[in-house]
C-alpha cells in the first residue's frame, strides 16, 4: 500500500497524540520520495525517527539555553586564548565534554583581575555544555546570594537550594563581590556544602583564596568553603593585563596621536 491510500488526517491527529511533530512534518515528502526510490519500509522508518531524535535534541538544547541565561555572544571560538597563554585551548575544550568532571560534582575555579575574560571564558564553557546535553546556569553571584536570602526569609531556602540541583552546572560569576556579611556568606555557604560532591560549580573570582577572609566573616567557614571547592577541582587562573586596560591604552594613545597631529595638519594648509 503506497502513501496514496493513507488517510493523511487520522495520521496527522495519531502523530499529533504522539507528540512527533517532526515526523507529522516530514512524512508526506518522505514517503512521496520512498514511493520514487523504492525505498523498502525500514529505511523510510529510520528516516522518519532520525528526524524525529534530531528535532527533540534542538528544542531540549534550544529550551536549555533559554534557562541557562549565558551571556550572548561569549563562545569559546571568540574567546581570545592568545591574550591568556597559560591556558591550554585543547583542555577547555576536553574540559567542555563534561563526562570526565561533571559526572563527580567536580568544580571549575577562574581567578583573575577584572577585565582578563573570566566571565566571557565561564559563559563560553557553560554554552558548550549545554550543546553537549549538559543542563547549566549562569548567574552573578550577588544575584543569586540575594534570592537565597528571600528565600531563607520565606523560610524555603532549603527548597530553593534543591531546585537548583536540575543544573548539572551552576556558573557564580564574581564570587569575590558578595558583602561580608553573616546572612549573605551564610546562604552562599550552604549552597557550597549541599552541591559538594554531587553537583558541580564554576566559579570566577578576582581574588585568590588567600583574600577569601573578605568574603566569610569567620576563618573558619572560609577553611571549610574553600576546602570543598577545591576537592576535585580544576583551578585556571588568568593574571594577565586586563583587556579593558589595554583597549583603553590603545584609544587613548591612539586620540594622543591624533592631537599631536592635527596642529601641524592645520599648518600645513
Amino acid at each position: 500500500m503506497n502513501s496514496s491510500n493513507i488517510d493523511a488526517a487520522r495520521l496527522t491527529l495519531a502523530l499529533n497524540e504522539l507528540r512527533l511533530p517532526a515526523i507529522k512534518a516530514l512524512w508526506p515528502r518522505f514517503a512521496e520520495q520512498a514511493d520514487k526510490e523504492g525505498w523498502p519500509a525500514a529505511r523510510l522508518l529510520n528516516a522518519l525517527v532520525e528526524h524525529e531524535l534530531a528535532e527533540r535534541d534542538r528544542r531540549r538544547i534550544e529550551r536549555h539555553l533559554t534557562q541557562a541565561r549565558l551571556l550572548h555572544g561569549k563562545t569559546l571560538e571568540t574567546f581570545d586564548f592568545t591574550a591568556v597563554p597559560m591556558l591550554s585551548k585543547a583542555h577547555i575544550k576536553a574540559i567542555t565534554a563534561g563526562d570526565s568532571w561533571i559526572g563527580k560534582g567536580g568544580n571549575i575555579l577562574l581567578f583573575g583581575p577584572p577585565g582578563v575574560g573570566k566571565s566571557h571564558l565561564s559563559s563560553a564553557i557553560g554554552l558548550a555544555l549545554v550543546e553537549n546535553g549538559y543542563r547549566v546556569l549562569y548567574t552573578r553571584t550577588t544575584d543569586l546570594v540575594q534570592k537565597l536570602q528571600q528565600a531563607r526569609r520565606d523560610l524555603v531556602l532549603e527548597s530553593a537550594i534543591a531546585k537548583l540541583d536540575k543544573f548539572h552546572l551552576l556558573i557564580l560569576d564574581d564570587i569575590a563581590y558578595v558583602t561580608k556579611d553573616q546572612a549573605e556568606t551564610s546562604v552562599l555557604f550552604e549552597l557550597i556544602s549541599a552541591r559538594y560532591e554531587r553537583r558541580s560549580m564554576l566559579i570566577t573570582a578576582n581574588q585568590p583564596f588567600g583574600a577569601w577572609n573578605t568574603i566569610f566573616p569567620d576563618p573558619a567557614m572560609t577553611l571549610a568553603a574553600v576546602d570543598r571547592l577545591v576537592h576535585h577541582a580544576t583551578i585556571f587562573e588568568m593574571n594577565v593585563e586586563s583587556y579593558r586596560r589595554k583597549a583603553a591604552e590603545m584609544a587613548k594613545g591612539s586620540g594622543l596621536r591624533q592631537q599631536k597631529t592635527s596642529p601641524a595638519e592645520i599648518t600645513t594648509d
